[in-house]
């Protein structure tokens, strides 16, 4: 598709690879791709240290189980979302982001032993039939965002094509479709997309695709026959909140079928302590941690609780205008949010989950 806007997609000027995975198929394929970045092999992580900054990549062994339950929030409720680690680190920089107080990994890492991956699904779905399992790639990396060379997203719905019991969603800020968009999926691939306030985009967002580039990928994607999703997290509370949240809600029900629409997430800002100190640091023009926020009982920063609920309130009236029937839920917040926002709650994780295998399943 066509490219446009702020957006430049991260182009490694070095790669490092572990030895373990250098003939695996997925690195050849990165290095075909990548015919310009310096190649440094490494014997194992055990017995390397990362240098320090640089433009580089690492290809790695994925040495635990790639499949994961979310761990969730303690006294909340959760989606019991499934996360599939092929890859830690991001290069879209957003101001708010976890993952820059989460990750112990030596630099961006891609995990190639992919191959295992495969086996690992075909073993987990195999061995549970009647369990439905929502997959996503999302939680420690962008799902698309480094797909111009390492493809993965057309593995991945072409795998998922012919499952019954398992989807998988690819949750990005990123409009790089081009390697999946035509291809058979069975409606067995739900793409998603995180969006937030057209200002709050461009401040805390600034290396990321905008809104605009956001939606003409989403445009694409729903003209090829994929389910939609669409996550606002974290909403950030500021000045002009509800204008411009409002104006996300119109400018996506203006091009997206409401009927395509898998769901929609709500999710305030929220982070734990450590980071508070970190974005100052890594990002000192970001206002986000001047806001009304205080420990709540996951001992995360969170906004004044009527705060939440009138934004997560306000956004549920404006998407039930233009639909009433597309599922919006609320992340990692209690039944007492879930009903003083939305009127009702699905009173558990369980319950929550079956909503949104519901959606899905058929």
């Amino acid at each position: 598709m066509k490219r446009h806007g702020r957006y430049k997609p991260f182009v490694p000027d070095r790669i490092y690879i572990e030895e373990a995975v250098r003939e695996s198929p997925w690195t050849q394929r990165i290095l075909v791709h990548l015919p310009h970045a310096a190649v440094t092999p490494i014997p194992s992580l055990d017995q390397w240290e990362a240098p320090p900054g640089g433009n580089s990549i690492l290809l790695a062994r994925q040495r635990g189980p790639f499949l994961r339950l979310c761990p969730g929030t303690s006294r909340h409720i959760c989606c019991l979302y499934q996360n599939l680690d092929i890859a830690a680190g991001c290069d879209l920089d957003c101001s708010y982001c976890i993952l820059q107080a989460y990750l112990n990994v030596p630099m961006t890492t891609l995990y190639t032993n992919l191959d295992a991956l495969f086996a690992e699904l075909d073993e987990k779905l195999g061995r549970f039939p009647r369990r439905f399992f929502r997959i996503g790639t999302g939680e420690l990396s962008d799902s698309l965002t480094f797909d111009h060379f390492a493809a993965w997203s057309g593995d991945l719905v072409h795998y998922f094509s012919d499952k019954s019991n398992a989807i998988i969603e690819l949750k990005s800020k990123n409009t790089l479709i081009d390697h999946f968009v035509r291809l058979r999926h069975n409606r067995r691939t739900v793409v998603s997309w995180s969006v937030n306030a057209e200002a709050m985009s461009a401040s805390e967002e600034p290396h990321a695709p905008s809104l605009q580039e956001r939606l003409d990928a989403a445009v694409e994607v729903q003209k090829a026959g994929f389910r939609l999703g669409f996550h606002f997290d974290p909403m950030l509370y500021h000045p002009d909140w509800a204008q411009g949240y409002r104006a996300t809600v119109d400018a996506i029900f203006s091009r997206i079928d409401p009927h395509n629409i898998a769901w929609i997430s709500l999710g305030a800002l929220r982070y734990p302590p450590l980071l508070d100190e970190i974005i100052r640091e890594n990002h000192p023009e970001s206002e986000i941690v001047l806001g009304e926020l205080l420990p709540g009982v996951d001992n995360k920063y969170r906004y004044f609780k009527p705060i939440r609920i009138e934004m997560f309130s306000r956004m549920y009236q404006w998407i039930r205008a233009y639909s009433p029937d597309v599922l919006v839920y609320l992340c990692m917040e209690s039944d007492e949010v879930w009903k003083r926002s939305f009127g009702w709650s699905p009173k558990s994780s369980a319950g929550l989950k079956k909503l949104l295998d519901a959606r899905v399943r058929d």
